[in-house]
């Protein structure tokens, strides 16, 4: 079911390709902190190139958008297009995003911003988990993104989806559990997992200096 949201990109998207410059620079603004935050948790520094060369990939294939899905979606799947570019042009064409984690692919970054340990031990077990869970996880629960739209951004079956946002969890759980100082912080962590997801939506975290 389309949100009001959808419905304003909907117009945005009719009045941009009518030729109205400040309907699309409206919608960049809109998603430059979700693409931002898509990113970050992910490639540290690269980050701001990354997020550029998604709005730029946006404007150029926009003539090719059919409005299958939402525009987020569309958005999203080419940040991880983009992302996986990312990945394969620093570490070869054959590595397998299904079971690499971001940690794995680059363990010198130092994270996002967490003024709680609970939110720093999140963070850090999100990139513990293979990367294509990592992103199902935080598009479901950062960004709110519906199956069908997961689906959309990542070129997969829903029930796919569905089963990779379950195991995600499961993983998620474990690296919480591996990370957390004590069982206490650990579980103080996992309950409030919905929590620490709603304070990264509701905030653009900065890089640690």
């Amino acid at each position: 079911m389309a949100t009001e949201q959808d419905d304003e990109d909907v117009a945005c998207l009719a009045a941009w390709r009518a030729g109205d410059r400040a309907a699309g620079q409206r919608l960049f603004a809109r998603y430059y902190d979700p693409v931002a935050r898509f990113f970050r948790n992910k490639v540290g520094d690269a980050s701001a190139d990354l997020i550029q060369r998604t709005f730029l990939a946006c404007l150029e294939s926009l003539p090719r958008f059919r409005g299958d899905g939402t525009f987020r979606s569309y958005l999203f799947a080419i940040a991880y297009r983009q992302l996986c570019k990312n990945y394969r042009a620093r570490k070869g064409d054959k590595i397998d995003l299904t079971s690499v984690s971001a940690f794995a692919l680059d363990p010198s970054i130092s994270g996002l911003i967490a003024e709680r340990e609970e939110m720093r031990i999140f963070l850090a077990s999100l990139r513990e988990i293979p990367l294509e869970l990592q992103v199902a996880l935080e598009l479901y629960y950062w960004e709110q993104c519906s199956v069908a739209e997961i689906a959309i951004a990542l070129e997969l079956p829903a029930g796919t989806v569905k089963s990779r946002l379950y195991r995600g969890r499961e993983l998620l759980r474990a690296a919480i559990e591996r990370l957390a100082a004590s069982g206490d912080l650990a579980e103080r962590t996992i309950d409030g997992m919905e929590t620490w997801a709603r304070a990264v939506r509701e905030r653009c975290w900065q890089q640690q200096a």
